[in-house]
């Protein structure tokens, strides 16, 4: 049995990720480009690349599809389009790329680091009115917050386990 690590580990071998920079540089030099979201609409609505769509990674597959409750035109369209697939860390944004790539979709990366990322490149970021989002107060949105129930018992975390999904992470 796989845990998340493993299974975007998995992904990663079939998913093209790119760096901020280079998505700043792509933005730049295709304004056709799609940036698809895949955050919660209530994450999305704290900040955002501006010019994304929202599609939550829950909801992701039927919304790439005619005639259902979930479509979003605009994806289903996209099929040929260059598609940047962005989250908070970028490991919901991975899945969701091999997603898409499963369902036909031609021209997908995922955004490496996720927002986070983005915004320690100090891209900008706006919320749910357009509205810029002050890059240090955006601080709080990425810094984990997890309760005690969340956390490895203390006699789990020293096996050794290796929980970066890249192998080239430090």
């Amino acid at each position: 049995m796989k845990n998340f690590i493993e299974l975007i580990r998995g992904c990663l071998t079939e998913v093209r990720e790119i760096m901020p920079w280079d998505l700043a540089e792509r933005l730049a030099a295709n304004p056709k480009l799609l940036i698809l979201d895949v955050r919660e609409p209530s994450e999305f609505a704290a900040m955002h690349i501006s010019g994304s769509l929202n599609v939550p990674r829950g909801i992701l597959e039927s919304a790439c599809e005619w005639d259902y409750e979930e479509t979003e035109p605009e994806l289903v369209q996209a099929r040929e389009r260059e598609i940047v697939v962005v989250c908070r860390s970028g490991y919901r944004s991975v899945l969701a790329a091999n997603s898409l790539q499963v369902l036909g979709y031609r021209d997908v990366a995922s955004l490496r680091t996720g927002l986070r990322g983005w915004k320690d490149d100090e891209q900008p970021l706006q919320d749910i009115a357009g509205q810029a989002v002050d890059l240090d107060d955006a601080d709080i949105y990425f810094t984990p917050r997890l309760r005690p129930e969340q956390q490895r018992p203390i006699s789990d975390r020293d096996r050794g386990r290796d929980r970066s999904p890249r192998s080239d992470a430090n």
